[in-house]
């Protein structure tokens, strides 16, 4: 074969095969590109539809193409879509989302994650809860479907910003399978299997899949940082009218959650800070992974930081549709899902502090300070030290769904009209605790004592064990949400180039909860000692320990919003179309802006709903070998709630409006006879900060955490009809940290690159991820403002991961 006869270079390899002219009439093996002009879309839509004939702004992905990206999360899969500004650095979950400029907490606040139609976990952006903990992407996805705003919000709650639809595979007649084993430079090992046919030809099919992994993770944390799996299983009956399909998933996983690291800022440079690696450091590390303190109320309380994000999912679900007659038919989709979720997490309070600095802060005059190591005892002193946040959260979900949908066909279209109804219940417990350590990847727990006192007196030590702030925050709250909604959509057919659009809905949403107030206590007649011999008298770190009492506060919040969005799609020839649409949406607030009001005995601002509107134009070309999409949009929104939690527990609350324009580029081309494919995404857009209301200074600032630029871009080549490569290039420009627009997060580019060979039904690949191993900040530390230091300014921020590369292969049958 040629390619045994080729350089690995790849310029050499495009040179001579582009003359290839047998192979050029062909399709690659490892194209990762179906035609779009085929491509049939569901999601934001009443009845499947060509993409072309959609007056919506959607991406699809197949498996096929998913396969050939192989994200290393599904936040990097939806990186590839435009209108979504996407944060990777949290790890492989915990990652946040933003749609169209609308600016949140994090999260997925404005987007609705689903699979099959029904969301993920009803509300996406419940504190410590972000919607991919729940969702892992593998073999037994067929295709993702991600729609931006317009007609998000009628087919589903609080997702004025999109639905992310995954749609997971079903069997078919013909047995099909997929293994896939995959290892890396960070200790992977994964195993995918996917596996469909039909029990009953024509009748009765089924499908199963899932995958386990457990890897080191790319920085180092001294554990396994990922580990664990998921099964799906669908069986679905197929009958002369309809069908009827059941299905069942567990998932069991365990993530490391990355948080932010000390890192130097030089005008547009980012920096490591001394003894701390800015690609592969974090703080959460097995050294200071163990916590076992005392409580106030009795006995003491345990938690193991190499847990994680650990969520237990379980869901049950069943679809069913059936043909009425006289062109009626009924669709219903219900879902129970049940989550039990360990959530310990390290949360940097503040950044880091000189020696001399931290031990002044608590209380220690001039130099009768030192640091011990609480592993050996031995006196150090360190230049710089850290509070972290040792962040221990419990979280018991469930959520009932049903999705009832009647439709009508007629001669110029269609008319869908619904009702929604979804019960959820979310109930936390939260103890949290400071900790002291040196400020360096692989930290080190230290005690801090003050010299000029005897070990004997009051407040001589300012730690137990290496902890500041023994369980200095609890709480114990509950959340449900009784959501009722009625929509109907219609699709009219003006004539057969000309189609129009309109959907409504009635939203009669009921909010209630309570939590437990708390009151605070130490250890001093606890009889309990520090160290065997010396009383908590002796130690600050339980001068302020919460405890949870028996008085309650109950609060309810009702929602009575109406929906609406009004479209037309002009299609100018079966391969160029315009579309125009106008939607009105709302987001119902969050579980942390219920707390936030309810305990605030004096409220800045009424509690609201966030609404918004968007209008949005576009131009589509669709052919066999080149797409194209440009999506210019405007949106407002009102009465947003700003919910980051501090370090000490507290919320932001800070309350905004915000207007956006831009542009959504999406693009695909397969040129020089399929030698060369490209596919492109960007966007282009001004979000700003209207009325924020508590610092009218402000107006006009750029929403925090937005790039106004963003892109990826990934060429491939075909160099054989089974020799593939790619390099990819994702740039997110630069954005400010908060609002006030004073700290910048310079813009970065991280390179992807990778190859693929197809012998028969076997697959090997090769990807890399940020080979150029660039310190690129998605986001700063909300909890932590910039310090001055020695000239330099130390942040708090975020990092992308480090470069790593994965081995895989894969065996379709």
């Amino acid at each position: 074969m040629a390619m045994k006869k080729k350089s690995i270079f790849l310029l050499a390899g495009i040179a001579t095969l582009y003359f290839n002219n047998a192979y050029a009439q062909e399709t690659p093996q490892d194209s990762t590109r179906s035609a779009s002009i085929e491509q049939v879309v569901i999601t934001g839509n009443s009845n499947p539809k060509k993409k072309i004939e959609s007056s919506t702004a959607i991406s699809t992905f197949t498996a096929k193409e998913i396969q050939k990206q192989n994200p290393i999360s599904a936040a990097a899969l939806l990186q590839r879509v435009p209108g979504f500004a996407v944060e990777t650095s949290g790890g492989e979950v915990g990652n946040n989302l933003f749609a169209r400029g609308i600016p949140s907490a994090g999260a997925y606040e404005f987007v609705q994650v689903q699979e099959d139609g029904l969301p993920v976990f009803e509300d996406g952006a419940l504190q410590f809860a972000n919607a991919d903990n729940f969702f892992r992407v593998d073999n037994s996805v067929s295709r993702l479907e991600a729609l931006r705003g317009g007609s998000g919000s009628i087919f589903a709650n609080n997702s004025p910003g999109g639905l992310i639809n995954f749609i997971t595979k079903e069997g078919g007649n013909e047995f099909r399978g997929t293994a896939k084993l995959e290892t890396s430079t960070y200790g992977l090992m994964r195993t995918d299997v996917n596996l469909g046919g039909a029990l009953v030809e024509d009748k009765l099919f089924f499908n199963v899949g899932g995958f386990y992994r457990t890897d080191d993770g790319i920085r180092k944390t001294g554990f396994k940082a990922n580990q664990g799996g998921q099964i799906r299983m669908n069986l679905k009956y197929v009958f002369d009218k309809g069908y009827a399909k059941v299905y069942y998933k567990k998932l069991d996983d365990r993530n490391t959650f990355f948080l932010p690291i000390p890192l130097v800022r030089d005008g547009n440079d980012v920096k490591e800070f001394s003894g701390f690696d800015a690609n592969y450091g974090t703080y959460s590390y097995r050294n200071i992974s163990q916590l076992n303190i005392p409580q106030a109320g009795g006995g003491f309380f345990s938690r193991n930081l190499e847990d994680g994000i650990h969520p237990k999912v379980d869901v049950v679900g069943a679809e069913f549709k059936y043909d009425l007659g006289n062109n009626f038919s009924v669709l219903n989709k219900t879902r129970y899902t049940n989550i039990n979720m360990n959530y310990t997490g390290i949360f940097p309070a503040g950044g880091p502090k000189t020696a001399a600095a931290f031990a002044n802060s608590n209380g220690i005059a001039g130099n009768t300070f030192q640091y011990s190591l609480v592993s050996s005892g031995a006196v150090v002193n360190p230049a710089y030290v850290q509070e972290l946040g040792f962040w221990a959260i419990d979280k018991q979900m469930n959520n009932f769904v049903n999705d009832l949908q009647f439709s009508y066909k007629f001669d110029k279209g269609n008319v869908t009209a619904g009702f929604y109804k979804s019960n959820w219940k979310s109930h936390q417990y939260w103890n949290w605790s400071n900790i002291l350590t040196t400020a360096t990847d692989r930290p080190e727990l230290l005690n801090l004592v003050d010299t000029s006192l005897t070990p004997t007196s009051v407040g001589y030590s300012k730690t137990y064990n290496g902890v500041t702030d023994m369980t200095f925050l609890q709480r114990d709250t509950q959340t449900q949400g009784s959501l009722n909604d009625l929509y109907a959509n219609l699709d009219y057919n003006v004539t057969d180039n000309l189609s129009l659009n309109a959907g409504i809905r009635y939203s009669h949403d009921y909010y209630k909860g309570n939590f437990v107030n708390t009151t605070t206590s130490n250890l001093n007649n606890s009889g309990l000692t520090t160290d065997g011999t010396h009383g908590f008298a002796t130690t600050t770190a339980d001068d302020n320990m919460s405890v949870l009492g028996n008085r309650y506060t109950y609060w309810n919040f009702n929602v009575d919003k109406v929906s609406f969005t009004v479209a037309a799609n002009y299609k100018i020839n079966p391969e160029n179309a315009v579309y125009a649409r106008f939607s009105n949406g709302f987001r119902s607030p969050n579980e942390e802006a219920y707390y936030n009001y309810f305990s605030n005995p004096t409220p800045d601002q009424p509690l609201k709903s966030v609404s918004t509107n968007q209008l949005e134009v576009g131009y589509k070309y669709y052919s066999r070998t080149f797409d194209i999409g440009v999506i210019p949009f405007y949106s407002t929104l009102k009465n947003l709630s700003f919910t980051d939690v501090f370090s000490d527990g507290t919320s932001e609350n800070t309350f905004a409006n915000t207007r956006n324009f831009g542009v959504e580029l999406e693009g695909y081309a397969r040129l020089f006879n399929n030698i060369l494919e490209l596919t492109f995404n960007g966007t282009i857009q001004n979000p700003k900060y209207k009325g924020l209301e508590s610092a009218s200074t402000l107006e006009g600032n750029v929403v925090r955490r937005m790039p106004k630029l963003y892109f990826n871009i990934s060429p491939a080549v075909n160099i054989t009809k089974e020799w593939r490569t790619y390099v990819s290039y994702n740039y997110y420009g630069k954005r400010f940290q908060d609002q006030t627009n004073q700290d910048t997060l310079p813009a970065f580019g991280e390179v992807g690159a990778g190859m693929s060979y197809q012998l028969g039904k076997i697959r090997f690949a090769v990807d890399g991820t940020n080979i150029f191993n660039t310190i690129g900040i998605t986001e700063g530390d909300p909890r932590s403002p910039s310090i001055q230091a020695a000239g330099s300014t130390i942040i708090m921020a975020r990092p992308i991961m480090g470069a790593a590369v994965r081995g895989s292969i894969t065996l379709d049958f």
